[in-house]
């Protein structure tokens, strides 16, 4: 950002024929290039190995929860390679749902992302379904709860402040507490779902 800044700060001040000759330079197309490469690499990796361990960690805590499988580390990465690719396009399929409705506007966004919060959940736990079915599935079990769910995040916001004090190291101990009450929280509205014969 800094470095973006320094460059609008330096162009402003050229006059059109100068800044015409600065943006079509050899060396300014270079430095666009590799910064389109490096944003690509980095979607990429998102796709490719951030997703599918967002899986994988969700579902780490929620055998933590429900099984006292204690070994979270081997069963993140366990979960994220197992069936990966249904993994991958699902939390894929999830952020391009949520994308889109965020440029329609940010609120639609919001309620989106918190609607399909169970998909990780799903994906994991009853692979027969496909991705999109997994979504609604998910849109399905927080119909009601969404704001049940934002409650839950906002309990959270203080001692996240408070682990900023701390250089992050408190997150070490508060993303697995996080991580274990969305897991209670995702027990709750599946046994609810399973309640209403599964047709909310």
């Amino acid at each position: 950002v800094q470095l973006q800044d320094t460059i609008q700060s330096q162009m402003a001040g050229l006059s059109p024929s100068r800044m015409e000759s600065v943006v079509t330079s050899a060396d300014f197309l270079e430095a666009q290039r590799q910064a389109s490469g490096m944003s690509s690499l980095f979607t990429i990796l998102s796709i490719l190995v951030i997703m599918p361990l967002t899986v994988g960690l969700t579902n780490a805590y929620h055998r933590l929860l429900t099984e006292k499988e204690t070994n979270v580390s081997r069963n993140m990465f366990n979960i994220a390679l197992d069936n990966y690719w249904h993994k991958v396009w699902g939390m894929l399929l999830m952020h391009i749902f949520i994308s889109l409705w965020t440029l329609l506007l940010i609120i639609p966004g919001i309620i989106k992302a918190f609607s399909y919060a169970m998909t990780p959940y799903i994906l994991e736990e009853y692979p027969e379904l496909g991705a999109n079915d997994a979504i609604d599935r998910s849109r399905a079990m927080m119909h009601g709860h969404k704001f049940d769910l934002f409650y839950l995040y906002l309990g959270f916001l203080g001692w996240a402040i408070l682990c900023l004090f701390t250089a992050g190291i408190g997150f070490l101990w508060l993303v697995p507490y996080m991580e274990t009450a969305q897991a209670a929280f995702y027990e709750e509205v599946k046994a609810e779902y399973a309640l209403n014969g599964g047709l909310i």
